[in-house]
């Protein structure tokens, strides 16, 4: 994986992630649905190849994608 591999909107929600907001609350600090953050979990899961957020969290802070 290369760096730049999130969208912006994909790095806005596991900052507040990693912040420990819930997805109620990323979600009403971004203006979008629930689903919508879900499904931007979701979609970094995907394409990092990790089960989980916090597996996601982890290969994120390894690739420099984001920071604590």
């Amino acid at each position: 994986m290369c760096k730049g591999i999130l969208t912006k909107r994909e790095r806005e929600v596991f900052e507040l992630l990693i912040k420990n907001h819930s997805t109620k609350e990323i979600a009403d600090k971004l203006n979008i649905s629930e689903k919508t953050v879900r499904n931007h979990i979701s979609n970094v899961m995907q394409k990092l190849g990790v089960k989980g957020r916090s597996g996601a969290v982890v290969e994120l802070l390894k690739l420099n994608e984001i920071s604590l």
